[in-house]
């Protein structure tokens, strides 16, 4: 057959096979009860359901983080409250202390001559913390000089035992009063029992004072 007719045919025989192809999608379409608009506005629906939740979400990360931020804040807040309530209860406690020294500065009743006040001892873990206040009430008082001697008192392995402490003697030198304090290494297996503090000035002993200390 000439091309053109062959052509021609082959125009016919494509155009028949769209032809049926068009109608059994078409039909296929009705069979399965698809219907294409409908599936693009559903998707277009889901998208935007999307982008909504998104929002949501963001929203809510949002707050997450706000509520992150504010609890940390409180936090330190917390945390500088608690550590000026620290501060506060250490100057109540060195007050506290501050006054129950100037007290003790207060001379007793009739009292003109050199006294020892506020001997305090306490064994801490192998060690003596001791500290003594000496004073002179009268008033424009001379310069006094002297020595402080410390010694301590117990038992030693189960014996009797007393030790003068460590540097001491101490030297005087005041008008008013002078406050000492110090630390002292105890041997080991010893018991403290007392405590005492001795002023002397030049040969004379000028005051004694002596402490027991409970549970030692």
């Amino acid at each position: 057959m000439p091309w053109p007719l062959r052509w021609a045919g082959a125009a016919v025989g494509l155009g028949f096979c769209a032809a049926i192809s068009l109608w059994a999608f078409e039909k296929g379409k009705d069979l399965a009860g698809l219907d294409i608009g409908g599936v693009h506005q559903e998707l277009a629906e889901l998208r935007e359901e999307v982008a909504r939740l998104r929002i949501e979400r963001d929203k809510a990360q949002s707050l997450v983080n706000t509520s992150g931020s504010m609890m940390t804040a409180e936090r330190s807040t917390q945390e500088r409250l608690a550590a000026h309530m620290r501060m506060l209860e250490a100057e109540n406690r060195a007050l506290r202390d501050d006054l129950g020294f100037f007290e003790k500065l207060m001379p007793a009743s009739g009292a003109e001559t050199l006294a020892i006040r506020g001997l305090q001892a306490e064994v801490l873990g192998g060690q003596l913390r001791w500290q003594v206040l000496v004073i002179q009430p009268a008033k424009h008082a001379p310069e006094f000089r002297g020595r402080l001697h410390l010694t301590v008192a117990g038992l030693l392995d189960g014996k009797p035992w007393t030790m003068d402490l460590p540097d001491s003697p101490h030297d005087l030198r005041f008008r008013q009063y002078r406050r000492l304090e110090g630390m002292a290494n105890l041997p080991e297996q010893a018991v403290v029992k007392n405590v005492s503090a001795k002023v002397v000035e030049g040969s004379a002993t000028r005051a004694v004072q002596s402490i027991k200390l409970g549970g030692a």
